[in-house]
């Protein structure tokens, strides 16, 4: 990727509101390339656009990531499963002895142990953990150095 393309980006990970004119101004990169560029970028390099939200403020106290294992026959219902769920915000498949590591967000922490008895119903887990995400200290800030 040409370095301009890692600056446009760096920008847009910064504060992606930012008008393509101040963008311009900014970089001085003239607009038309850095609108060629977005239209370029979506959808492969920039998946979505989205906010980062301050999910307490909205009434939901308790969020966590949960690495879980499952047996081989469940292992893809799960993953399905967990896809859809309303409360999974984010979801990877992973190794180093389990299947998944999902962030759920939920309002109270008894929503969530409701979740986790749930999950042991229907999938049948072998393993899992629950780390309750305390506060956050840095979060979707990563811009390769190249670009900076």
């Amino acid at each position: 990727m040409k370095q301009v393309d890692l600056k446009f980006i760096a920008y847009l990970r910064k504060n992606s509101r930012q008008t393509l004119t101040e963008i311009s101004k900014r970089t001085r990169i003239p607009i038309s390339t850095l609108y060629d560029k977005l239209r370029s970028h979506e959808g492969s390099v920039i998946l979505k656009h989205t906010s980062l939200i301050d999910f307490t403020k909205l009434g939901f106290n308790c969020r966590a990531n949960i690495l879980l294992k499952s047996k081989k026959e469940q292992r893809d219902k799960l993953g399905s499963y967990l896809k859809v769920h309303s409360a999974i915000n984010n979801l990877f498949k992973i190794n180093n002895g389990y299947d998944f590591l999902a962030e759920g967000i939920f309002c109270h922490v008894k929503d969530l142990e409701d979740f986790l008895d749930e999950l042991d119903k229907e999938f049948g887990i072998e393993e899992k953990q629950t780390h309750y995400i305390i506060e956050d200290l840095k979060r979707e800030e990563f811009v390769p150095d190249s670009a900076a």
